[in-house]
């Protein structure tokens, strides 16, 4: 199994946002990348392989970066069920029904929630390890 890397020019050509590299450098942008990889592993294998993969990774690269870019600017977004009062009005906010808190984050941005449509048609759900035969 090989292991993706991050190409900044093909991740510039793939999202035009990114381009100036004074504004994002290929050190901030290999960040996000590193980040991105916590979440959807950098291993080429299982349902999603190849370009779909590097996609995904690219997709939560870009994802994460303008959600950074949009708390560099004070533009963060409500905490779920977010209760504010002020000057006599009071507002609750609820989070949109999604069946986890990752597809609410991802649904922040247009990158998340394409990332998250690829991996609801090349991922497969779960993990399954069949144990150490070592320990027994």
């Amino acid at each position: 199994m090989t292991i993706i890397a991050f190409d900044a020019a093909a991740f510039r050509v793939l999202f035009p946002a990114f381009v100036n590299s004074t504004t994002y450098p290929d050190a901030t942008l290999q960040a996000y990348w590193d980040t991105a990889v916590l979440y959807i592993s950098a291993t080429n294998y299982g349902y999603l392989n190849g370009t779909a993969r590097t996609r995904a990774i690219n997709l939560l690269t870009a994802h994460i970066a303008k959600l950074a870019d949009a708390l560099a600017l004070g533009l963060d977004q409500e905490l779920p069920s977010a209760h504010k009062i002020g000057g006599g009005v009071s507002v609750t906010l609820v989070p949109p029904p999604t069946q986890s808190q990752f597809q609410w984050w991802g649904n922040l941005t247009e990158y998340g929630t394409q990332m998250l449509a690829l991996l609801s048609v090349r991922g497969a759900g779960g993990m399954y390890f069949a144990g150490n035969r070592a320990l027994r």
